[in-house]
């Protein structure tokens, strides 16, 4: 079998094999939703097979299938306009065991998903390539199909939103 130079399998199913679980990963933090994730993954896949040869050959594989992900998700949230009820955060509690101590962490944890569920689809998506996938603007631009500029405005945006957030719960 032969390898592309970043040492990535080229044959698709052990490529699948490879990348499934980071994909699928991805997917439900794009989409908050187990249930859609796999879906867009699957899609994404199919969509990618016919052309695997090229995109295997270019090394843009990854990136055209989180890309696929991510229009799918849109596309998704487009043709249903579903609105997500989220309950009201309840105010954090201060723990001082160490059971309390994991239990704060969890909840923090929590919270934090729920604020960046809160974003809009873009932003989210742009807020988990670069802080949960580490990728960088021009990475996060390739895969959301943006120039640089825009992946950092994403960004940008996200987090002022997540600050302005934070500081609204604070004050209450």
């Amino acid at each position: 079998m032969a390898e592309t130079e970043t040492d990535e399998p080229r044959d698709f199913g052990s490529w699948v094999a490879a990348r499934g679980a980071a994909l699928q990963r991805f997917a439900y933090l794009v989409t908050g939703n187990s249930a859609d994730a796999p879906d867009l993954v699957q899609d994404a896949l199919a969509n990618a097979l016919p052309r695997w040869e090229q995109l295997a050959e270019a090394g843009t594989a990854e990136a055209y299938i989180r890309r696929s992900i991510v229009n799918g998700s849109v596309s998704r949230w487009r043709k249903h306009r579903r609105l997500v009820v989220v309950e009201d955060v309840e105010p954090a509690i201060d723990h001082h065991t160490e059971a309390g101590d994991e239990m704060a962490r969890l909840d923090d944890a929590d919270e934090a998903w729920e604020l960046v569920s809160s974003l809009p689809k873009k932003q989210r998506a742009a807020v988990v390539l670069r802080f949960y996938e580490d990728l960088s603007f021009a990475q996060i631009g390739l895969i959301l199909d943006c120039p640089e500029a825009t992946a950092r405005s994403h960004v940008h945006r996200a987090l002022a939103r997540l600050r302005a957030r934070l500081t609204e719960g604070s004050e209450r």
